[in-house]
């Protein structure tokens, strides 16, 4: 994991994405989620394990991300190796994390749960390792009873609801206005990278 600012000591809140672009959501759940950890970190994998990289370069987002981490003093970026919430988890700590939790949706939660990990170890001995912060998008989620400790809902301002990347690009792409979904300081960066 490359961390470009701050410092993983303590407890830290990761927010993995695709980050194409960051919107205001994004930095409300941070927000939200430094009510459990000391440090919110934007990461960006170098490759997903779910979806290819489309869109904005890798380069953009980048530097998207180290302007998140300019938002609030307790705010970092970091782009990690490993696409998987326990390749990052790992990573975080040979970083000096000591606990980790990872901020998602429900819907992403519902998706962590069911996935196949292969040779990995089944998320039940995953969560040993980081626990989950969850968004309720757009329903609570409810963990299988044996994984509810390593599981905590994450409760964050209802105007979130229908904030996303994909809104900002359908926006975009249909000349819809767009830029009060962004964070401020990013919305000339991410008009410039989608040609708007």
């Amino acid at each position: 994991m490359e961390l470009f600012a701050g410092a993983l000591d303590g407890s830290v809140a990761l927010l993995a994405g695709a980050w194409n672009p960051p919107t205001r959501a994004h930095a409300e759940l941070a927000r939200a989620a430094l009510g459990w950890a000391r440090r919110a970190v934007f990461v960006l994998p170098r490759a997903f394990p779910h979806k290819p990289m489309e869109g904005a370069p890798f380069a953009k987002r980048a530097e998207w991300i180290r302007a998140m981490a300019g938002l609030d003093p307790r705010f970092a970026a970091a782009i990690s190796e490993g696409g998987l919430f326990l390749e990052m988890a790992r990573e975080a700590r040979a970083l000096g994390a000591q606990r980790i939790f990872h901020v998602c949706g429900s819907d992403a939660a519902a998706r962590i749960l069911s996935w196949d990990y292969g040779a990995l170890p089944p998320i039940g001995q995953q969560l040993e390792e980081y626990e989950l912060l969850v968004a309720p998008r757009p329903l609570p989620f409810r963990p299988p009873g044996p994984l509810r400790a390593r599981i905590h809902t994450l409760m964050v301002p209802v105007l979130l609801d229908g904030i996303s990347s994909t809104e900002v690009r359908r926006r975009i792409a249909a000349g819809e206005p767009w830029r009060h979904l962004v964070p401020e300081a990013l919305a000339d960066s991410i008009a410039q990278a989608y040609g708007c």
